[in-house]
């Protein structure tokens, strides 16, 4: 659908609805039941940049697909835009599928949307999905709360509104907490310089975990004044988590998930 049509006066009244839908870390096997069924009968699906290809193969082939996707410094479309394409496509289709990577509440933008379908007058659902968060704690190994070690966990953004430095790290620096970073990497110096300053040692274990749940996951450990070393690692991709807190130490005596075995043992099922 071209993005010109939506400037036209004659665009029909809405008749569809949309599904707001979150596909989790990128693992297809995280779906939700309710998830996989909106995407089975979806007529059209608007879909991220981090929806992973396990998961595009799902997609039924007489739908139409539209990349609306949004990475760090590059954007196929503004979110007005998107707005303003479900809303065209709702029009047009009688089930829309907006595909969000991890769970779409949670720094997903998906409240946005929400609102601009409901100031449309478009019927709207939504089907959570497994946010990053807690992919990272899963597949990581990485326990988010635990017993005399973290008695809560906070998530947290690494770049505000169009970019912008986030700057209350000082108080996100508590003991026998948890701190998860979403989009963090690109600002690793300043979050970990932060956190000191408001009082967080310097030796408090960091992790970095990227594509979680996939197989080509990678975990880079280390400590806070540390951090800006380790998000330059090669093995660093985003997308990516920061986690930071004494749970990290938890991850070398726990670990479960090892992405070439698991490879192996599903390539071995005959």
């Amino acid at each position: 659908m071209s993005l010109v049509s939506l400037t036209h006066s004659n665009i029909k009244a809405a008749q569809g609805q949309v599904a707001i839908v979150g596909a989790g870390p990128g693992d297809p096997d995280l779906l939700t039941i309710k998830a996989l069924r909106a995407i089975e009968r979806a007529d059209v699906i608007l879909f991220d940049a981090l929806v992973s290809d396990d998961i595009k193969s799902l997609f039924p082939s007489n739908a139409e697909r539209i990349p609306v996707g949004k990475r760090c410094g590059r954007h196929s479309m503004d979110q007005e835009e998107i707005n303003q394409l479900l809303v065209a496509c709702a029009g047009r289709y009688r089930n829309v599928v907006r595909l969000k990577g991890g769970d779409p509440l949670t720094f997903g933008r998906g409240g946005e949307e929400m609102q601009a379908l409901a100031a449309a007058g478009i019927a709207y659902y939504v089907v959570p999905g497994v946010t990053a968060a807690a992919a990272v704690a899963s597949y990581g190994s990485i326990p988010l709360t635990h017993r005399g070690i973290s008695e809560g966990v906070t998530f947290v953004t690494g770049q505000g509104k169009g970019g912008r430095a986030i700057t209350q790290w000082q108080q996100l620096a508590m003991k026998d907490h948890t701190l998860v970073i979403y989009m963090g990497i690109a600002r690793s110096e300043t979050i970990a310089s932060g956190l000191m300053a408001g009082g967080l040692s310097p030796l408090t274990p960091v992790a970095i975990v990227s594509h979680a749940s996939r197989q080509s996951q990678q975990v880079v450990t280390g400590k806070l004044d540390e951090l800006s070393q380790l998000a330059q690692d090669e093995r660093v991709q985003t997308p990516a988590a920061i986690v930071v807190g004494d749970v990290v130490k938890l991850t070398s005596d726990i670990s479960w998930f090892e992405p070439d075995l698991a490879l192996k043992k599903v390539g071995s099922q005959g």
